[in-house]
Order: C-alpha cells, then structure tokens, then sequence
C-alpha cells in the first residue's frame, strides 16, 4: 500500500492532491491513503472562520469547502487528525470522528480506523500543561481563551487511547512527542531552527502525553506536523526488537519537505476506511464519564466490564459491515458570489455523529451545558455581517507555531 503523509495541510487540499498527482503521473503508481498531522483548516465558510484560530489578516476561505460542497471530490482518501489552527466548531460536530467531506475522514479529537487491514490512531490537538487535565467544556460561538484552549490535548482522550492493546501500524500526532529528538538528528535540526535549542536540551519541546503513548502503543510509524520542519526519529523499545519509525514534515509550501510517500505492506486492496471494534468498545466504555464541564473526568465510575461492551460492540458493527455512516452537510457551504445570512445553529448535531452514538447504545452530549454539564438547547446565532476582531500579533503565519510554542511554554502569552 502507498500511503502519502502530509505535514500542516492549512487549508491547501487542491495543491497538495495536485502534487500527489503529479508524483502519480511521473512514477506511474497510484497512491493508496494520504494522512494528514493537522492544522488541516476544515473551513466550510464565513462563519466557520470565527473558530478558526489565526490572527485575522491571515484568515482565508482556503480550499475546504469546496469539497465540503462536492464541487470537488478528493481523488485519494484522506484521514486527518485536528491541530491548533482549526475550523474546531466543525471538529467538535465530529468529536467520536467521521466523514468531514467525501473521501475525507477526521480521525476525531482521538481515534482509531482500519483501513484495509492497517491500523491507524491518532490524537488532535497540541499539548498544553494547565488545560490537559480538565473537561472539554468549550463551546462554540468562543472567546479569546476557549478559541484556543477548545484544541488542547485532554488527559480523557489520552486515557482512553492508553487501553489500547492490539497493534497499531500507524500513530498520528499534531505536536511531537516529548524527547523524539534523542532518536534522530538533533545537531541539525538545531542549525535549522535555532531558537528550538533551549526546549530540547531542557526536554521541553514537544507533548508529554504523546511521549507516554509513543511507549504504551509502540507504533510501527508515527508521523507529527506542527514545528514546521522535516525531522525523522527511530525509537527502539526495550529489549523486545520493536521500533517505531517517526517522521515530522513542514506545511505545504513552495520548497518546503511537505509529503513524504511511503510503502507499507499490506493485504491486496480495494481499500476503505472502517471502523476498529477495539476503539468503539473503549468509547462506549468510557463515554459515561466523558467530562463536559471543566471537571476532570472521575475514570474509576467508569464500571462497563470491557469485553462485554467488546462483544456488544461487534454484534453491531457487524451489522454494518464495520462502515462508517455516510457523510452529511450539516450546513451551507460558502459560495464565493453570495454570503450567508441565513441563522445557522451554533452546534449542530451531526447526523454522523447521532447514529454513530445510537449505534453503540450512548447518548448525545455534544450541546451540554459547559458549566452544569446538562444538556441545553442552544439557539441558531445569525451569520456575521463581518468577522469578529481582537487584538493580535503581527506574526509570519510561517513562524506561527513555532513562536507560540516557545512562548506558552516558558509561560508567555501570545494573543491572537
């Protein structure tokens, strides 16, 4: 199987498929997946980018939606993870994962699919200590705070991806796992980028929960996005010979190390996204303590004996021949020759998401209230006559991440 991997996608499908074709014609093979590591930008339209986290000058429409619309339809299957520059009110619709347009399957804030007889997991979001053990209690329309504390990494979805137990070939993370710099070239890619200097040399740079599933999971490949440079890694773990190959890539861009194509062996397609019976049974295990307020989650009243929900899970899966519901638009996408201004509901329930949670017997909690955790009613606001404006940092969206991860981790604050 051919698997391209892409870095920070931002919203550049058309050319990232483009140089995927292109690579196609000129070797006369056919890529089989491509994975993206986040930031992928699933704008829809206008209203969408008021959940976007970018300073405003760098707020674009980008190429999303036209295959949210069907205008287009990616030519290879794309499964993404979520990152710190995302359309995260949409993400949110797909908290358990699913069908963000045809052919393209976000992998959930965690998750894990099959595709073909591969085994992919992924976690979105970037690791920041003070927000890592509440609930997910933000709620779309956000404020300055929740619009970038709503893509930090929670320690209840990284609990729930550390009862894993059967293998994963492949592990996606948006941010690095902490300490993957000893596995490679560290020298050199202190040349490249300097200022990363001070974080590894104190072991600051990068995701402590991802480092603990990096140990737990031992993936054959993991692959990161983020810090917007190329740096590869070899972890070999213990004493057992298994090594997990990583890789980071930079952004799509004129010149820049954005896709990386790799061969994995594998059964004889045709190939297509399915879901996992293991993750499911972990989902529906844990799901009555899924923490909606700023409250951590209380994992011990999480009693549903996991082979039995196992069992359960199955039964239905089977039902569906283990496929995922079909996507549906579940509102209007942007058309470059009208606005909307029709209201459109601040959370709506994703009929993916529903029949995923009917599925599996749990209820919907997606419109809870972030501060009682009860479900609410929240009404449709109308669409924007102009985005909404805060202060921000005249920031190279080139360098964008890599600033704010210096800054936050040595406590500053950089607003957007």
């Amino acid at each position: 199987m051919k698997i391209a991997i892409e870095g920070c996608m931002h919203g550049d499908l058309d050319n990232v498929y483009k140089t995927i074709q292109h690579h196609e014609q000129i070797h006369n093979t056919k890529v089989d997946l491509l994975l993206c590591c986040g930031d992928f930008q699933a704008v829809r339209n206008e209203k969408d980018m008021d959940s976007l986290s970018v300073p405003i000058k760098y707020r674009e429409m980008k190429s999303f939606w036209k295959y949210y619309s069907g205008q287009e339809v990616a030519p290879v299957p794309t499964i993404f993870i979520g990152g710190n520059h995302e359309a995260s009110n949409y993400l949110w619709e797909l908290y358990y994962g699913g069908w963000a347009a045809t052919n393209i399957y976000f992998l959930g804030y965690a998750g894990v699919v099959k595709f073909g007889n591969l085994r992919i997991g992924g976690l979105s979001g970037i690791y920041k200590g003070r927000d890592y053990r509440l609930g997910h209690f933000e709620r779309p329309p956000y404020n300055q705070s929740t619009i970038k504390s709503v893509y930090h990494v929670r320690e209840y979805d990284v609990h729930k991806l550390m009862q894993l137990e059967e293998p994963l070939d492949i592990f996606l993370s948006h941010d690095w796992p902490v300490g993957i710099t000893d596995y490679g070239d560290s020298r050199t890619l202190i040349q490249q980028k300097p200022f990363f200097q001070e974080e590894i040399e104190s072991k600051t740079l990068g995701s402590k929960p991802a480092a603990q599933l990096l140990e737990k999971l031992k993936p054959r490949y993991w692959f990161s996005a983020h810090l917007h440079c190329k740096f590869a890694a070899a972890v070999q773990h213990g004493n057992d010979g298994s090594v997990t190959k990583f890789l980071a890539l930079d952004k799509c861009g004129p010149g820049k190390k954005f896709l990386q194509i790799i061969d994995i062996e594998s059964e004889p397609g045709p190939f297509e996204v399915l879901y996992d019976e293991e993750w499911l049974a972990i989902t529906r295990k844990f799901n009555s303590v899924f923490p909606l307020t700023q409250r951590p989650a209380s994992f011990s009243s999480a009693d549903m004996d996991i082979q039995e929900s196992r069992e359960w899970v199955r039964k239905k899966l089977e039902e569906r021949q283990f496929k995922p519901f079909e996507f549906v638009k579940t509102v209007p996408a942007y058309n470059p020759s009208q606005r909307i201004f029709d209201p459109i509901p601040e959370i709506p329930q994703n009929p993916q998401t529903v029949s995923l949670l009917k599925l599996l017997g749990l209820p919907y909690l997606l419109d809870s209230s972030p501060v009682t955790g009860e479900r609410t009613d929240i009404s449709a606001s109308p669409a924007p006559t102009d985005f909404q404006t805060y202060d921000s940092e005249e920031i190279p969206i080139d360098d964008i991440d890599e600033i704010e991860e210096m800054a936050e981790a040595k406590g500053d604050y950089i607003p957007h």
